[in-house]
This record gives C-alpha cells, structure tokens and sequence, in this order.
C-alpha cells in the first residue's frame, strides 16, 4: 500500500477519498479555464463585412457596401468612417480597413471600411455621393453593432481623403440624408487633394468633366469661408510638392477665415503609398494623430 508523507498507511477508504477530491479539483481546474477561454472569446474584436449601405440598390462589384470593425465587448465607441484611394477610379475597402482597424480597433475606436462607385462608370459628384450615403447609414445603425452614433469622423487617403475633406466642408451632401455638419465629429484627411480646380487640368476628363467651372463647384475653395468644424489634414514628407502646397494653403486659408479647428501636419519618413501601407510599423506616427485627435473632441 502507498505510504502518504508522514509515513502512515492510508487504508482503501482513505485512498479513495484523497483521489476524489483531486479528481474534483482538476474539473474545477478545466472548468475555470474553460470559462476564461469562453470569455476571453467574447471580447474578440468583431468583423462584419460586407453590408449594404444603400437599400434596394446592387452596385457592380460590391461598390455599395462596407466592413465593420468593432472592438469586441465594447458599447458606446468612437466611430472612424474610411474610405480608400486609387484617384477616384481604383481601390477597394478590404486591405486599407483591415490596416486602418488594426491601429485603432485595439484602442477602443470602431473602424467602418466602405467602397464607393469608381470612374469610369461614374463622374463627380456619385463619388461623393456614395461616402455621403455610407456615412449617414453609419450615423443611422453603428448603434447596433456597438459605435457611438454621436461620435463618428469621416476619413481618406488620397482620393478619399478628398471625399472625407468634403462631406465636412460641403453641406449640401449629407444634408441629401437629413444630416446637419456636426453629424460627424471631425474628419481626418490623408494626403488629400483638395484643389479640384488644380489638380483636374492634369487628371483625365471623365472624373469632374472639362468645365472649370465645374471643377471649381467640386473643390473645396467654395466652402472654406463658411466651414465649420475640426479636420486633421497628414500628409507625408515624400509626397509630392504639390500636395504639400495644396494642404499647408488650405490650412492657412481656414484660419484666416476664422476657423482654427484645422490642423495640418506633416510626417516624416514617408511618402504617398507608405503612409498607408506602413500604417502599424513601429514607427508609424498616424495611428497616434488620429488617436489623439478623437480624445481631444471628446
């Protein structure tokens, strides 16, 4: 018979009763560690893709839907609408969402990845149009999936920093779905052109047309007197010149118009592509702009 420690014997009884009592400890064991895992699953971030923005209507290719990221087991969360570049004719919402949510969603923020229709199956203002539509479904459902309704912001690189830039700066677009500017928080425009009337000239014809006076109705320059609200505007120090001039004269131009809550900055190390595609490097400077920007119109 087995000698416990202190050297007395255990009889059959005792035996039996030492190895129920660990049999029962290691069911609590797995039992404890099942509902960790259990529970730890439960605060996964959350993906939904693919969601119809625009109701009872199909675009081609999956231009009319969108990706939710959503921090898991979280209510209540700030809301950062995305959408991507490619000069209004190229791009698609899937690997610029995943890259954007994957330096915000571990933070707290929601991140909405949304298409749009491209040229050249549409012109100006559909483009728009679309980013005007996929905001407001936000502003209107993010509640369900766990987004803050009152605290959504608009963003872009490139072509869809533009777009994000004039859903703020142009009222007209989301006043289409009944929303007033301060529907969004702020608006955080990446390496955006802005000056429609300077970049067209040089940009193929079936984007705003061949009318300066359509482009200047498409540029921001209409709008900069009457702005409101907070804008971030990033651009990287390898983009190029006129870029630069494009964001710094636009930054300048709000303030002299007596609206101060645009901000623009410029981040080294980085040109044009690998602003984006450097998003979550370990010297990525972006993710804490951004991060910052929310926590301070909070």
């Amino acid at each position: 018979m087995r000698q416990p420690p202190d050297g007395k014997t255990l009889d059959v009884a005792s035996a039996k009763e030492m190895m129920m009592f660990w049999i029962k400890r290691s069911c609590a064991l797995t039992a404890m560690l099942f509902l960790v895992a259990v529970l730890s699953g439960c605060a996964q971030d959350v993906v939904t893709r693919d969601i119809a923005y625009v109701s009872g209507v199909g675009y081609e290719g999956g231009k009319g839907l969108l990706d939710i990221y959503m921090p898991g087991g979280s209510t209540d969360v700030p809301v950062v609408v995305f959408f991507h570049g490619g000069a209004l004719r190229a791009g698609d919402k899937g690997p610029v969402g995943q890259a954007v949510a994957g330096c915000l969603v571990p933070h707290g923020i929601a991140v909405v990845s949304a298409n749009y229709r491209l040229t050249p199956s549409v012109m100006h203002p559909a483009h728009v149009q679309d980013a005007a539509s996929a905001t407001a479904w936000v502003v209107e459902n993010i509640a369900r999936y766990g987004g803050d309704a009152e605290n959504v912001y608009v963003a872009g690189h490139s072509a869809g920093a533009y777009l994000a830039a004039l859903l703020t700066l142009d009222p007209t677009h989301l006043g289409a779905h009944g929303l007033a500017p301060g529907s969004i928080r702020g608006s955080i425009p990446i390496s955006a052109f802005l000056y429609v009337e300077e970049t067209a000239p040089d940009r193929p014809k079936d984007v705003w047309g061949s009318d300066p006076v359509d482009w200047l109705a498409a540029s921001v320059t209409p709008h900069i007197g009457s702005a409101e609200g907070r804008m971030l505007l990033i651009y990287a120090d390898g983009d190029e010149e006129w870029r630069h001039r494009q964001n710094d004269t636009f930054g300048e131009a709000m303030r002299s118009a007596g609206n101060h809550g645009a901000q623009v900055i410029e981040v080294p190390n980085r040109d044009h592509r690998s602003l984006m595609t450097e998003l979550n490097a370990s010297d990525d400077q972006i993710g804490d702009l951004i991060r910052r920007f929310i926590q301070d119109s909070e």
